[in-house]
């Protein structure tokens, strides 16, 4: 299991594009991911879960992995999350 901290950069946060672009990034990976705010962990492959969460700029969410593909995963997330979702 690997598990990394971040603030979310962008002023929206995690609603519609941007969690899109989230959950299409977390579904590159084998592993099982969930993001985790506050005590309420969701499927990270999953737009609902990820979009109930509420998740706004300024937000610390933790990224969770297990499965034999989990840093990677966990570190793109990351990188997705801290880069504001432009690519």
């Amino acid at each position: 299991m690997y598990v990394k901290d971040v603030m979310v950069q962008n002023q929206v946060g995690l609603h519609a594009r941007p969690a899109t672009f989230f959950i299409q990034k977390a579904n590159e990976y084998k592993s099982s991911i969930w993001v985790e705010k506050e005590e309420r962990r969701v499927n990270a492959k999953s737009l609902l879960g990820v979009l109930s969460l509420g998740i706004v700029g300024g937000t610390q969410i933790r990224v969770i992995a297990d499965g034999s593909d989990e840093n990677e995963a966990v570190e793109s997330l990351i990188k997705l999350v801290e880069s504001g979702f432009t690519e």
